[in-house]
């Protein structure tokens, strides 16, 4: 489909509407749902009292939300703050030295933090993977990483090491996966990187340079070593025009967020909901679809905040960090679908483009998504769901290959290019709508629970057959179309080149 073909004006609008109206009436029947049943016993556990004064009660289900915006907030407010200063003074006084410096806090704070236990951990880590990454063999650094990170994902060997870690803090076990995990995958990316170096080893202190850079230790994003060890040591600091201001802007942005997804769970209870099997089942069909679109916009909602933070204290030390992952509403395409950039970033690098290539053969296709989300299933953590996930995720990907191998064979290529451009795109429009869902359905079992995603399903394939399906089917197709502008006038924008002045200035006619 050509970049030109653009919608009518009168369509467009048509589509925003049908979509607002949708929305609004999906979270209507949420809202009735969540304040009639405030008081169900099934709730008790997770909806606590929220905002007195306006008689709501507030949805804390997610353990993570409430760690970071109540019981972390100070601790974590505290850390950046005092890396902040740190490296501002640093950065101005010895500019040389600011990856040293950056080193010496993180490695001071997470000593004060976790205790010389789970620092000496952390080191035997570093220290096991640099002695094989000097051997700059790849399928040993891939062995002993994912040993490694096996360690601590798999019993008995993650209870052993976690026993190590002694404190009375109460996002002990919290921190000390957050930090191991993200401490190998950063090993790894050493060791690889290492491997690809033309002269010599890149020394151990690189290493723990890269490592235990504090805004990134505990919680990521993953920045690859190559991407961060130029960045870090690149001496000649320049802001980008108007960079402080788009820092600023994105910080009240995420100060925004926070305080809508914050409303929001005083009248939306997303998560708790899924949880009472019994209420679900009773809900309509319209209210199940908002639950479980809802669920993934939050989830990229969060990651969009928590990755926004720690990317605006990378940015004012003049790096360059993964962005935070593209909205669910974005996506009708599973190889876009992620929520953590840098994970994805790291194994699309050393594994998914390692082995896919151009990712146009469907066997070398079907090796690499196998290979990736074997990998993702061990960094998650195994267990049944997460294998579920895996399957359908790694399957999303292949049977988009399929089909487009499919229908670039005549005569339905042909065919395609007698109907038109607005056809083919409003045919295609069709299939990316049954994607989207495809996409929603095999994600939200992760975020929810399998019962939950299988009743959604079950409501809006069969049950709820012709009516809820199609309804459902027309709004994100509608949906799905204005993604599909908004990809065609950002392509025509990057696609307008600027004209060289030629002849002292002057631009050369066309």
């Amino acid at each position: 489909m050509g970049i030109k073909a653009g919608l009518p004006r009168y369509e467009l609008y048509l589509y925003i509407a049908v979509l607002a109206g949708a929305l609004a009436w999906a979270a209507s029947w949420i809202v009735e749902a969540s304040s009639e049943n405030v008081s169900r016993k099934a709730f008790k556990g997770s909806v606590k009292p929220g905002w007195y004064y306006f008689g709501r009660k507030m949805d804390v289900a997610d353990f993570e939300w409430v760690m970071w915006f109540s019981t972390f907030r100070n601790h974590i407010l505290f850390a950046l703050s005092g890396h902040v200063i740190f490296a501002k003074i640093f950065t101005l006084l010895a500019p040389k030295h600011r990856s040293l410096v950056f080193c010496a806090y993180g490695v001071l704070a997470v000593l004060v933090t976790m205790g010389w236990t789970f620092t000496a951990l952390v080191l035997s880590h570093c220290t096991v993977l640099y002695g094989v990454a000097v051997f700059k063999t790849k399928w040993m650094c891939f062995a002993a990483g994912l040993a490694t990170l096996a360690s601590i994902k798999l019993e008995p060997y993650n209870s052993w090491q976690e026993k190590l870690v002694t404190g009375s803090f109460d996002l002990q076990d919290v921190l000390f996966y957050g930090g191991c995990g993200f401490t190998i995958m950063r090993c790894m990316s050493f060791a690889l990187e290492n491997c690809e170096k033309k002269e010599g080893n890149y020394t151990f202190c690189d290493l723990l340079k890269y490592n235990f850079y504090l805004p990134f230790f505990f919680f990521g994003p993953v920045m690859t070593f190559d991407k961060y060890h130029a960045q870090a040591n690149n001496t000649k600091l320049t802001r980008k025009e108007r960079e402080m201001w788009n820092i600023t802007t994105k910080a009240v942005l995420h100060l925004a967020v926070i305080l809508t997804v914050d409303a929001a769970f005083h009248y939306l209870y997303i998560l708790t909901i899924p949880g009472d099997m019994k209420l679900v089942s009773r809900l309509s069909d319209w209210c199940l679809a908002g639950l479980a679109y809802f669920n993934l916009v939050y989830d990229w909602l969060k990651a969009a905040v928590m990755f926004g933070v720690i990317n605006t204290v990378a940015t004012l030390d003049h790096l360059d960090p993964p962005q935070p992952p593209k909205c669910i509403t974005m996506l009708y395409v599973f190889a876009e679908t992620h929520f953590d950039r840098g994970i994805n970033d790291w194994l699309c690098k050393y594994v998914y483009d390692y082995i896919g290539g151009d990712h146009d053969k469907i066997l070398k296709e079907l090796l690499a998504t196998m290979s990736t989300f074997a990998i993702t299933a061990l960094w998650l953590g195994p267990c049944e769901l997460v294998y579920i996930w895996s399957f359908f995720n790694c399957f999303g990907l292949n049977f988009e290959l399929w089909v487009a191998k499919f229908f670039s064979i005549s005569p339905f290529s042909t065919m395609e290019v007698c109907m038109g451009e607005a056809m083919s795109r409003r045919i295609r429009g069709l299939f990316n709508a049954a994607n989207f869902w495809a996409i929603v359905l095999y994600n939200v079992l992760s975020l929810n629970s399998l019962e939950f995603a299988k009743l959604v399903g079950r409501r809006l394939i069969f049950k709820g057959f012709p009516l809820s399906t199609i309804s459902v089917l027309l709004v994100t197709y509608c949906g799905v179309q204005l993604i599909k502008e908004h990809e065609r006038r950002q392509a025509l924008l990057e696609d307008e080149q600027p004209v060289k002045p030629l002849d002292g200035g002057k631009e050369k006619a066309e």
